[in-house]
């Protein structure tokens, strides 16, 4: 919940806005002093509309520990600022200030020293990943090392999917403070030092009937430290299915504060698993549960099978999975770029992409990320070079104009992968789209889009589906209408459609859509100059219900009538 306190009537009336916007927020009455006091126990973040000294004085006594203190943001009264003032990282003061921003129209005010050079916050490094932090590691000694420029070393058994990192974070096999060291394995590095606790263990279990919590969960802590690994990696219990509602596990469950998951009898008993057992097989119908389970879950087992009077123990290591993000850029003018892909980007270690695609973007990613271009012709290779990169455990992004998913990179990307990375398609704005706003609602009813490139697709194919499009009456944007080596298809095109569409029929014509050297131009079927038409241009031939309006091609879909 969000907590909006107000010391003035603009205030009062900015966060009456935010209140009804917001279905997270809560507007505090009263005192501002005792609205801040009340809203600090219930809320996760705080926005003070008043003076920032106010602010200061008011949440100065409440103060306890940025871990655990909600974040607090504070908006002048003219709306112009959204003041991080405390929490930024931690308390999700910096994201609310960015939230505030847009729905005010106000600027983002973040003095965090990563946030103001570029260099990842410790504190919530890995979150998106499940990373928790070892208590007593030293964020603070190692983030002034960082921010100041000096070698910090990052240690990793394995390598994640952690995003671009600045040159001054340098991995190493050696645990040289100052010190990053990401591993599930308990450790007493040297000082100073942030340790990382990845989501990576699993832990199998199998119990008679009655088994209580507390016997399970004194089993795992003895595999665990027998094994030398850290509780706070494990990321899920996992058991067979005929053990559902069995009470002790759901309690060892609850407990450790992740999920549990069950298998069928039937896929345990595929498993090869190390030390089965013929009486298990007769009870549950699997001669294994507590091995077979940490190897359903796709995990290597690292910890045999453990026993205790009614219980069953094995633990597991589950594969680090990459991520390769698929990025529609829009038709190009910055404006349209989706916050979804300036998400991606920030992520992505390795951007791949055409050259004319990634030369838009360049000025968008953060220090540290590392760009690919291989030149038309090759999608293939694009598309293995990004995967290759999710594949060893790191992050990229594989670009396109347009959407991805529309005669993009997705296609290919996604024929390549499979379950081993993490895969995130961003839409964009594709190409159609931006030519039909230029043009005005062409787009208005029922339509579809069609390549006339021959490349990947033979002619007669295009050519049925243009007869097909022509007979269904459809707003058709064309896509790749014509190029140096293909002069004649757009005038094929022409002539098919007017076969079943009068020449009177609309047609708009865009070349560079939302880009330098952009041409907006109004025609008919029958008029259409098929000669100026490029690989940069969309040609979008209306239906019989497209019409013309004040300079503005329409096609209704049928409201005002």
């Amino acid at each position: 919940m969000i907590g909006l306190v107000a010391a003035t009537e603009n205030g009062r009336r900015r966060a009456r806005h935010l209140a009804r916007a917001w279905p997270d927020a809560r507007l505090y009455g009263g005192r501002p002093g005792e609205a801040v006091r009340r809203a600090w126990g219930e809320c996760g973040g705080l926005v003070l509309f008043m003076a920032t000294g106010a602010a200061v004085r008011l949440v100065a006594p409440l103060l306890s520990d940025k871990r655990r203190d909600p974040g607090v943001v504070c908006v002048d009264d003219a709306g112009r600022h959204a003041v991080s003032l405390c929490g930024g990282h931690g308390g999700g003061a910096n994201a609310l200030a960015r939230r505030v921003a847009g729905a005010l129209g106000a600027g983002p005010v973040i003095t965090t020293a990563s946030e103001a050079l570029g260099v990842p916050a410790l504190d919530s490094l890995g979150a998106e990943l499940g990373f928790r932090i070892e208590e007593g590691s030293d964020l603070a000694a190692v983030g002034a090392a960082l921010v100041g420029g000096e070698t910090v070393r990052l240690v990793s058994e394995r390598r994640w999917p952690l995003g671009p990192l600045p040159e001054n974070v340098v991995r190493s096999g050696e645990p040289e403070p100052p010190l990053i060291l990401i591993s599930d394995r308990a450790a007493d590095p040297p000082r100073p030092a942030v340790v990382y606790r990845p989501p990576s263990l699993v832990a199998g279990v199998g119990c008679s009937r009655g088994a209580g919590a507390e016997e399970i969960l004194g089993l795992l802590r003895s595999a665990l430290q027998g094994a030398r690994l850290s509780p706070k990696s494990l990321c899920a219990l996992a058991s067979v299915e005929a053990k559902r509602g069995e009470r002790g596990l759901l309690e060892a469950a609850e407990s450790l504060g992740v999920p549990l998951r069950l298998f069928p009898a039937q896929r345990l008993a595929r498993q090869p698993a190390p030390n089965p057992s013929r009486a298990v097989e007769r009870a549950v119908g699997t001669p294994s549960v507590a091995e077979a389970a940490v190897l359903a879950c796709g995990a290597t087992l690292l910890v045999e099978k453990r026993r205790s009077k009614n219980a069953t123990v094995a633990v597991g290591r589950l594969p680090v999975r990459g991520r390769l993000y698929i990025v529609g850029l829009g038709p190009g003018d910055e404006g349209l770029l989706p916050p979804l892909a300036r998400r991606a980007l920030s992520r992505a270690e390795l951007v791949v992409g055409l050259e004319r695609y990634v030369g838009r973007i360049r000025h968008l990613l953060r220090p540290g990320t590392r760009v690919a271009t291989p030149p038309l012709g090759e999608e293939v290779e694009r598309a293995r070079l990004a995967l290759e990169e999710a594949r060893a455990g790191g992050s990229a992004a594989l670009v396109s104009g347009g959407d991805a998913g529309v005669y993009g990179m997705a296609s290919p990307a996604l024929e390549l992968a499979g379950e081993e990375v993490e895969v995130e398609v961003v839409p964009g704005i594709t190409a159609a789209q931006a030519a039909s706003a230029l043009l005005g609602a062409p787009l208005g009813h029922d339509h579809c889009a069609l390549s006339l490139s021959d490349l990947l697709t033979p002619w007669e194919v295009i050519e049925r589906r243009l007869r097909a499009v022509a007979e269904a009456d459809l707003v058709v944007s064309l896509y790749n209408p014509r190029s140096g080596g293909r002069g004649w298809q757009l005038e094929r095109a022409r002539r098919i459609l007017l076969e079943r569409r009068p020449p009177e029929t609309p047609v708009g014509v865009v070349r560079n859509a939302f880009r330098e050297g952009q041409r907006v131009a109004l025609t008919s079927l029958g008029s259409l100059r098929t000669g100026e038409a490029d690989m940069n241009t969309i040609v979008v031939v209306g239906s019989s219900r497209t019409r013309v309006r004040a300079g503005r091609m329409v096609t209704p879909r049928g409201y005002a009538g």
